[in-house]
């Protein structure tokens, strides 16, 4: 490779890493895309590429939740991870900020390597809090393929670094030798010395050692996203009443669920509809026991135009509110909970969404593999078909509806949380 040649190469590379890290935040902001009038035009685009990998025995967990999405997070341990997800991500984002402010400001004047404010600690800043960034993005919208774009995207970044650290080295020589030993690269120097003695930016890459540092970076990553995966299952408000397994939004409604679900399925039409799906070996029954009015109910079953959230064009103000207020759910119960210091008495009381809830009948089926107990429920290789749903009250148990539902969810085949 001659000289003359090389900067065409690095000009590749950066577009290559580019473009890697604009599909990452693409993917990873799914989660706004869906809420938005757009989402038609985007899921035309990319629900080919999701169902594709949904279909694959290989290739489904990709497009699997590792996380709980719908559900408040069921313990301490959750929901910590919760708020950590949109510290992580809006953190990230004004460090990069005020990184790239400074960088720019710096070649405006022509000041030459910036090496102030967050750059006296470590060398790419930018780098690592767009890292911490996507990380808090795939924490909020926890689908499998974010994270794997993101350890995509950090092998990029640390190409992209040692890129720019040989260049910087030939342009400045000993000074940026000096600003090297007693910086690190992505942490601080006191910590990096432990591994990395003498840093040295002029080392050429070989596709092994590449390929090495992405499988482990895989490996971290994604398997961190599977041992999260198995405890949050572990840890779903599950309840087994008859032969309906039933997860509940909040752990509030457990003993709700207890009490109220019996008399659901001893309805005549209930019970005449249930009969047609008997549990099997290979087939068990789930029920979302959730508030009549829970926004994201449209990605259990299509109930209904309304609980499509791209329909409601309320985006940013949704998505805003699940960014800056990760755990306001928890209090406010989803907006369901009644003011009782408010509420009065009398057939108003009785029309309150707070006085009512919905449960969805979801038939769940593995062709491959038992279903032994309600976690199985939850594989990310079954296959989930609605049913029909029943809206009962809450306090004297009358069944106010039951309405069939369509194949698919409130947009349509897209893969979706499971809770």
């Amino acid at each position: 490779m001659t000289e003359q040649n090389k900067p065409d190469n690095n000009k590749i590379g950066r577009i290559t890493a580019n473009s890697a890290i604009v599909l990452s935040f693409i993917v990873a902001f799914e989660i706004l895309i869906m809420i938005s009038p757009f989402a038609f035009f985007f899921y035309a685009a990319f629900n080919p590429f999701l169902l594709a990998l949904n279909q694959s025995s290989i290739a489904r967990w990709l497009t699997a939740f590792f996380l709980p999405h719908m559900i408040v997070p069921p313990n301490e341990v959750l929901i910590l991870i919760r708020m950590l997800g949109s510290v992580f991500f809006v953190g990230g984002l004004l460090v990069f900020l005020v990184c790239a402010g400074q960088v720019y400001f710096g070649k405006l004047l022509k000041k030459g390597t910036a090496t102030k404010g967050f750059y006296v600690f470590i060398r790419h800043p930018q780098y690592v809090s767009l890292a911490f960034s996507a990380l808090g993005l795939a924490i909020i919208w926890p689908r499998f393929l974010t994270l794997f774009l993101l350890a995509v995207m950090l092998l990029l970044y640390y190409v992209l670094a040692k890129d720019e650290e040989r260049r910087m080295m030939n342009r400045f020589g000993r000074n940026y030798a000096e600003y090297m030993n007693r910086t690190g690269m992505f942490i601080p120097r006191s910590v990096e010395k432990i591994f990395i003695k003498n840093p040295s930016p002029q080392k050429a890459f070989s596709f092994a050692k590449v390929g090495i540092i992405f499988l482990g970076l895989v490996i971290v990553i994604v398997g961190s996203g599977f041992i999260l995966r198995a405890y949050t299952v572990r840890h779903l408000p599950l309840e087994q009443i008859g032969n309906v397994d039933v997860i509940t939004i909040t752990s509030e409604d457990s003993t709700t669920v207890r009490e109220l679900l019996p008399a659901v399925l001893r309805d005549t039409v209930v019970a005449s509809k249930l009969k047609l799906f008997e549990k099997t070996d290979n087939h068990r029954l789930l029920a979302y026991f959730i508030p009549i009015d829970y926004g994201m109910q449209g990605m259990i079953a299509n109930t209904g135009d309304e609980w499509k959230l791209f329909e409601q064009h309320k985006t940013i103000g949704i998505f805003m509110e699940n960014i800056l207020h990760p755990l306001a759910h928890l209090t406010g119960g989803h907006a369901y909970h009644m003011n009782m210091a408010n509420m009065k008495h009398g057939p108003e009381m009785y029309a309150l969404p707070a006085m009512k809830r919905r449960v969805i009948f979801i038939d769940v089926s593995s062709d491959n593999h038992e279903l032994k107990s309600p976690f199985d429920d939850f594989n990310i290789n079954v296959k989930r078909t609605p049913l029909f749903f029943v809206d009962v009250h809450l306090h004297t148990a009358e069944i106010l509806q039951v309405r069939d539902t369509p194949t698919g969810s409130g947009w349509g085949t897209v893969p979706t949380p499971m809770f």
